[in-house]
């Protein structure tokens, strides 16, 4: 069979495995090879398992959740190790909230349905607030920065590179450290079809994730200028970022189901999911 891959690039483990030969390597050793599939917004990984167009995708802790809500049947194979300093929700220096209760009928730019989402969900909730309804939640882009440096918006979520060069620039300050309330992994799912069929191939994938994963810890000035080339940014900023990340894959644990069932039911309380999710049920059942 031919393998695809999906690659967006927000999964950087995934948008180096598509850089290098390593998945060809890995699955040629099990009978198979490996195609990448590339598209632009993570939240669809699950509908596209579902219909076939990738067989094995990577994003980070909300899209697994609303993909089951949505009824697609994944299973979770691998996560990264925890990712404390890969964003933060920035205010400017002079904001006058200081906690995250101070977020209250404020406007707050993040990625909606990303692991962005999640973080500021959890974070209100410790809080007693609500997603739902005590901010104004709006999809961030290009003018994001330059609204919260202005004060058009309360706060805005940055991550990797953005967080780098928005902390290097100065006048922001970071009001919730993204370890500080979510774990924030990168999650690697498949279709159970797939999972429970062929772990073979599932392990041959895993095997050339981690060799993704310590080529860019091993090169990091390189993996930024591809990026940085690619993507937009500046080498620095993005060998800032990358040097950031744990680049290390860990397996599905009860720890990690227990994280995103709190995920789930918080999702579930604000309505960002019309139905319960048991994040269990993403596990393959082997003979």
């Amino acid at each position: 069979m031919t393998v695809t891959i999906g690659v967006h690039a927000s999964n950087p483990t995934l948008y180096y495995l598509s850089r290098l030969d390593v998945a060809a390597e890995e699955l040629a050793a099990v009978g198979e090879t490996a195609v990448f599939h590339h598209y632009t917004d993570g939240v669809r990984t699950g509908r596209l398992l579902t219909e076939g167009v990738i067989d094995f995708g990577g994003t980070g802790s909300t899209p697994p959740v609303t993909a089951q809500a949505a009824g697609h049947d994944i299973v979770y194979v691998a996560v990264s190790a925890p990712r404390p300093d890969h964003g933060a929700l920035l205010v400017p220096e002079d904001s006058p909230v200081r906690d995250v209760a101070g977020l209250e009928a404020g406007t707050v730019h993040l990625t909606i349905g990303s692991w962005q989402t999640h973080l500021v969900a959890k974070a209100l909730d410790d809080a007693g607030l609500s997603y739902a309804t005590d901010i104004t939640a709006e999809r961030s882009g290009p003018d994001s920065e330059k609204l919260l440096r202005s004060g058009d918006i309360t706060a805005w979520v940055a991550q990797g590179p953005q967080l780098a060069a928005a902390l290097r620039t100065g006048g922001l300050r970071v009001l919730v450290r993204t370890g500080d309330v979510i774990t924030d992994r990168s999650v690697f799912f498949t279709r159970r079809d797939l999972a429970e069929r062929r772990p073979d191939v599932i392990e041959a994938l895993l095997r050339a994730l981690r060799r993704a994963d310590a080529w860019a810890q091993a090169h990091p000035r390189e993996a930024a200028a591809i990026a940085a080339d690619d993507q937009g940014g500046t080498t620095d900023d993005w060998e800032r970022a990358l040097r950031a990340l744990p680049w290390r894959l860990e397996d599905v644990s009860e720890e990690f189901l227990a994280e995103q069932q709190r995920a789930a039911d918080i999702f579930v309380r604000t309505g960002f999911v019309d139905r319960a999710v048991t994040v269990a049920d993403a596990v393959a059942h082997r003979a």
